[in-house]
């Protein structure tokens, strides 16, 4: 019997270890993808950069070059690039007199 019970915690333990963190980071990138926006910067899962120009049902269209526009499906966006909520914080602060700077020559 202690050997059942031992497979069982070994299960719980690889379920809780690798499977629910996947499951976690999976819902996050499907929120993520749902929330895009015209302007947005995004990669695809074929490695293509470009900004969302047009959101239509489960594709995108996708500027990768100036007037060079082309269709992928939602699910290829791999990752979102533009940062919300970030940008207007950092363009509202200047920086302080200790931040890194190069020195002058």
């Amino acid at each position: 019997m202690p050997a059942y019970l031992f497979i069982l915690v070994m299960l719980a333990v690889i379920w809780f270890f690798l499977i629910r963190p996947r499951q976690r980071s999976m819902r996050e990138q499907q929120r993520q993808v749902a929330a895009l926006e015209v302007g947005d910067e995004i990669v695809t899962a074929g490695g293509l950069y470009g900004t969302v120009k047009r959101i239509e049902n489960g594709e995108l269209q996708l500027e990768i070059a100036p007037e060079v526009v082309v269709r992928v499906a939602r699910r290829a966006v791999a990752a979102i690039l533009t940062e919300k909520g970030n940008t207007e914080l950092e363009a509202a602060e200047p920086p302080e007199e200790g931040d890194a700077t190069l020195p002058s020559a």
